[in-house]
């Protein structure tokens, strides 16, 4: 009669001893770690708190596309999307662009050096603690969650390939050009019109033969990403390439891509909702086809970048998720995520797009400054002691 050990499961000896082999074998793409959720490969935005926004999984999962729409005149969503765009060159992804030329490419924000802080923002740090006896304990500890939330014990950098060597998500300086030496990827733009305003033959399927055969070239260790800004805009799309029958099928076709290539490929697309609204059946249909969908809507009284060091702190329009990328019917990560609260987001050149729960000020804050607004010089100086 032979004995075993009742605490041991017949057959886990093997399976256990292969998983840490085939696991430590298989090299991950630059740029590229898995979910501490469910261990699917995810990639940066190139902005942290929009990773952490994502369902949990700390980055977008590949295969998934977002639908970032935007009200008003603001380019908040084009902001976004250089952001994803500079990210991927500098990981050394490809970057497919529809709409625009090479031109694109030189408005993208350079890596931040971290050369150029000023006196002002050391004088800032100093005067943090002062501030803090201004607001409540709730308010300061919102400031801390637009940082990206690391890794679960199971996916430490320590025991996943490539996650140590190269920064999952850089910063990047608004007031810098991304130059040539600091991009490892490669541009790839087609324009939807020609240099006469006349529409080329199809472009949208265009687009997509080409996107399926480099995809399809370049191997399966290549990781692409696909940028779309200002979708039917009227600017860069004619009549013919807005035609709902058009759009769908690109949109189809793109979708079909995310699936055919679930370890390889991601795009973001800005939509302007001023002039298709949500409540259209177009604009229904596409926030059917795409896994997340976000919705800016930017305040008319801020500016578009707050360049002024006191000005960076204020929120400059509000972030509604109306669709995240989900996996499963429990939904992936959204009970640790700020989906269930008001969200707003700040853009500044330093700091660049930030997302953070969306709070009033203090109401002691707001009598002092519009009381000193409205009282003249003379009585300033009575009351000074």
């Amino acid at each position: 009669m032979s004995f075993r050990k009742r605490n041991v499961v017949i057959g886990t000896a093997n399976n256990t001893s292969a998983l840490p082999a085939a696991r430590e074998g298989k090299s991950l793409a630059v740029g590229v770690r898995p979910s501490p959720l469910d261990g699917r490969l995810t990639t940066s935005t190139g902005t942290s708190s929009l990773d952490q926004l994502l369902a949990g999984h700390g980055g977008l999962p590949l295969g998934t596309s977002l639908l970032v729409q935007e009200a008003g005149t603001t380019d908040f969503g084009g902001t976004l999307l250089r952001y994803y765009a500079a990210e991927g060159l500098v990981q050394g992804h490809q970057v497919h662009v529809l709409g625009y030329g090479d031109t694109w490419r030189k408005e993208l924000p350079g890596l931040e050096t971290g050369k150029g802080k000023s006196k002002s923002s050391v004088q800032k740090g100093s005067t943090a603690t002062d501030d803090k006896m201004k607001i409540a304990w709730r308010y300061e500890t919102l400031g801390n969650s637009s940082k990206r939330p690391g890794p679960a014990k199971e996916s430490s950098p320590s025991s996943l390939p490539n996650l140590g060597e190269h920064p999952f998500c850089h910063s990047f300086d608004l007031t810098r050009r991304l130059e040539s030496t600091e991009i490892k990827g490669q541009v790839h733009t087609t324009l939807v019109n020609d240099s006469f305003g006349k529409a080329t033959a199809s472009p949208l399927r265009k687009f997509l033969a080409e996107l399926s055969s480099k995809v399809q070239s370049m191997g399966p260790n290549t990781v692409h990403r696909v940028v779309c800004p200002g979708l039917l805009s009227p600017t860069l799309y004619t009549p013919s390439a807005r035609r709902p029958r058009e759009v769908l099928q690109f949109i189809h076709g793109l979708r079909a891509l995310l699936r055919r290539y679930p370890t390889q490929l991601t795009a973001i697309v800005t939509m302007p909702i001023t002039l298709f609204a949500r409540s259209a059946g177009l604009t229904r249909w596409l926030e059917v086809l795409f896994d997340g969908v976000f919705e800016l809507v930017p305040l008319q009284h801020q500016s578009q970048m707050a360049l002024e060091p006191g000005k960076e702190d204020k929120s400059q329009g509000l972030l509604r998720v109306h669709s995240l990328p989900i996996f499963h019917e429990k939904g992936g990560g959204l009970e640790g995520s700020w989906v269930r609260e008001d969200l707003s987001f700040k853009l500044s050149a330093s700091s660049g797009l930030v997302i953070t729960p969306y709070s009033l000020p203090p109401v002691g804050e707001e009598d002092e400054a519009s009381g000193a607004a409205n009282t003249p010089d003379d009585k300033k100086e009575k009351l000074e002691f």
